[in-house]
């Protein structure tokens, strides 16, 4: 499928620099059929801003119909374009995650699915991803009712509530308002998220209800689906089928007409 490339600058407020967040469109286009509309995906990025990685990952998933809308999430310290993957780009996006309110964050991801569900061409649908912080904000983005699933790899400062201002994030405590369907993807040799904060996520969501898949892949570290400058960590093999999984959930609870989830987890016939 054909992709269009645009941007938009939306006025924010929380930030508190009345300044504006650039978000990156990826519009799927069919000749001959000007008025398709399809689902809506927000991918949330890395601590570096839209990178070439996170924007080929974007053309991926917009390739296969679906318009994706990708924020600059550090629009209050500095502009839209990408930080370096080296330690320069490193240190400020750090320092710029720990900087940012959570309600600023929160005000990034609700602006995104605005800005999808106000395309004449988006089909009312919206699901969201990200990888490394944005797995979280994808995670946290699911807390908006709108949002009907997300794909969340890698994603950091969950189980250790460390994100945004102050270190102090209530992701975890409110993992019972999701009410779309959860994938959360971590490699088993993620020293971000050690084995103890992937249990505690885990648990969390069982305990809260959550409808979700958990995946611990054997021998993947974190960032493994960053096909630049992984310093060694990128497993093409295994980024495809993470993406199939993507694929899965996003095809089934986004293209599809299922109307609103209901009811808990259903019984299963103890049969051979």
């Amino acid at each position: 499928m054909l992709i269009e490339e645009t941007h938009k600058d939306v006025p924010t407020k929380e930030g508190g620099d009345g300044g504006s967040m650039r978000i990156s469109l990826f519009h799927p286009t069919i000749p001959n059929y000007p008025n398709a509309r399809f689902p809506g995906v927000v991918v949330f990025s890395e601590i570096y801003q839209v990178t070439g990685p996170v924007a080929r990952f974007a053309r991926h998933i917009a390739g296969q119909g679906y318009i994706v809308a990708a924020p600059s999430s550090y629009h209050e310290f500095t502009g839209p374009e990408p930080l370096a993957y080296d330690v320069p780009g490193t240190d400020a996006g750090n320092e710029y995650k720990i900087k940012k309110k959570l309600s600023a964050y929160d005000e990034d991801a609700t602006l995104s699915v605005d800005t999808l569900l106000a395309l004449p061409t988006c089909n009312g649908r919206v699901g969201a991803t990200g990888m490394c912080l944005g797995g979280h904000l994808a995670y946290r983005a699911a807390l908006d009712r709108r949002v009907s699933a997300a794909v969340c790899y890698f994603a950091t400062d969950i189980h250790s509530h460390s994100l945004g201002t102050g270190m102090n994030d209530d992701s975890l405590e409110r993992a019972g308002d999701i009410r779309g369907e959860l994938v959360m993807i971590f490699g088993k040799k993620d020293n971000h998220v050690p084995p103890g904060g992937r249990d505690l996520i885990r648990k969390t969501l069982h305990e809260k209800g959550v409808c979700f898949s958990f995946y611990e892949v054997a021998w993947a570290q974190h960032a493994f689906i960053r096909d630049e400058l992984s310093k060694g960590r990128y497993d093409p093999a295994i980024s495809r089928i993470c993406f199939e999984m993507l694929l899965e959930l996003f095809g089934r609870t986004l293209k599809s007409d299922l109307g609103e989830r209901v009811g808990g987890e259903a019984t299963v016939e103890n049969v051979c």
